[in-house]
């Protein structure tokens, strides 16, 4: 069986180009007509995610080849896209930037398994006639790539927008579909990993009232809607299935979800409710714990919120307390940095739960970019020792301190940095904490295993018995 769904790529030739300026735009233009939108990332990324979230009013996937075979990554964007009238997946870095001289993992090597025509966006500063070599190169690259059109960004006046279309059109044969001028209200404030998170600081969202009205003005809407409705169907992936716990017996786990934890995807939450959990949400900055039978902290900026994540010591009482009875807790990067006794950032320490037996610093120097695949070679409450895991991690974070005596490493690190270049994965307890980010898709085994954890802990806790 086949499904049609409209698509398009919005990709660059090279990164800071303005792809996601023109994503947001175009997103917002179709709303504004009414039509529903599902945004996707390519690659590992939760704040381009957030701000395309944020404008569609629908959660944004990742869409990866490393993490993800082509059958579990078409499947995705098929299952995602149901109820939405049109996909629009914002690619990363250049259209062939992959992990190897092949392209492996680029955002063409996303378009040509969707079958997506692609729009191409090339920054206009001080170029015109040259904007049509560039063109004409990421058309001869790859013949399997549909390049269906050209928005240009950064346009400085009519004159400039005339001359990059004229050559465009001349040389490459193909239409521009946008031209967008270079505006300060259209730009998003960054930080050590790119933008702000859009749900961090609602006064941001001033640019997106920018991208909103100038979406009509600088984009083609209308001929990229064409585009995108001329896409070939997919086929349609078999239903999901549901395992684990059975429904009258629903483990609870609590997601930390707030202002300094927000890197999740949404597929990890619903691969755990599929797995029979029921989730709920609190904020380490203003909640208390909940009575819950595991708990999720995903990353994000802890240093940033550090002194109200310390103010907050009932919560951190709390989690260090259920940690040491057992319960099961999952933490990637900022999580792992909550978890342990302190975190130390600009000149200033600030205490976190004590969970876990070891201290963060972070300093400007990233020391973990890019993606990881660890072996896991220790007992752990999540994975199968022996098995090998694709994740990613980016953090300036470095834990020091760890006591070895109490708390394990079970992953050994074949790409990536991880906790110290070698080894990645603390486990404590119950606990796990590691800077390998992993996607529910990549990983399947995660969340059943977390599920049934922490249905055994709820077993446990109801009988009046403790859990080791």
């Amino acid at each position: 069986m086949l499904a049609e769904r409209p698509r398009v790529v919005i990709a660059a030739p090279q990164g800071r180009s303005g792809k996601t300026t023109v994503t947001a735009a175009l997103v917002a233009a179709l709303r504004q007509r009414g039509l529903t939108v599902q945004p996707f990332k390519k690659g590992p990324d939760f704040i381009d995610p957030s701000w395309l979230t944020t404008v569609a009013g629908r959660r944004c996937r990742n869409l990866d080849r490393f993490l993800m075979d082509e059958a579990t990554l078409s499947a995705s964007f098929v299952r995602a896209t149901a109820g939405a009238d049109i996909g629009v997946v914002e690619g990363a870095m250049g259209l062939f930037d992959g992990v190897d001289v092949e392209g492996s993992g680029s955002t063409a090597e996303i378009a040509r398994v969707l079958e997506a025509p692609v729009i191409l966006v090339v920054n206009a500063i001080r170029m015109t006639r040259s904007a049509a070599a560039v063109v004409l190169g990421c058309q001869a690259l790859d013949p399997r790539i549909r390049l269906a059109g050209v928005i240009f960004n950064n346009v400085a006046r009519k004159r400039h927008r005339d001359m990059l279309a004229a050559s465009v059109e001349r040389y490459c044969r193909i239409p521009v579909l946008g031209a967008v001028p270079k505006r300060r209200d259209y730009e998003v404030p960054g930080r050590h990993l790119g933008l702000v998170p859009a749900g961090e600081d609602e006064s941001l969202h001033r640019a997106i009232d920018a991208w909103t009205a100038g979406a009509e003005a600088y984009l083609d809407v209308d001929a990229i809607l064409e585009i995108a409705r001329a896409a070939p169907p997919l086929p349609v992936p078999p239903p999901q299935p549901v395992s684990g716990v059975l429904a009258g017996d629903r483990p609870v786990i609590g997601v930390i979800r707030d202002r300094a934890f927000s890197f999740y995807y949404p597929e990890n939450l619903e691969a755990l409710e599929l797995a029979g959990a029921r989730l709920v949400y609190l904020s380490a900055l203003d909640d208390t714990l909940p009575d819950v039978d595991g708990l999720y902290i995903g990353g994000g900026f802890p240093e940033v919120f550090a002194a109200d994540l310390e103010a907050n010591e009932s919560l951190r009482n709390d989690i260090r307390e259920r940690v040491e009875a057992g319960l099961p807790v999952y933490a990637e990067c900022g999580g792992l940095m909550y978890l342990g006794r302190r975190l130390s950032w600009k000149g200033r320490s600030y205490a976190m739960t004590g969970a876990m037996p070891f201290e963060v610093d972070l300093d400007e120097r990233p020391r973990g970019h890019g993606y990881m695949i660890v072996e896991v070679t220790g007992d752990n409450p999540f994975f199968t020792r022996g098995t090998t895991l694709r994740g990613h991690e980016f953090h300036h974070s470095r834990v020091h301190n760890l006591n070895q005596d109490d708390a394990k490493l079970v992953f050994r690190v074949r790409k990536g940095y991880g906790v110290n270049g070698e080894r990645d994965g603390i486990v404590y307890r119950n606990a796990f904490a590691a800077y390998c980010h992993i996607h529910a898709l990549s990983v399947p085994e995660w969340a059943p295993n977390f599920t049934l954890r922490a249905a055994a802990y709820r077993f446990q806790k109801n009988k009046g018995g403790s859990y080791k």
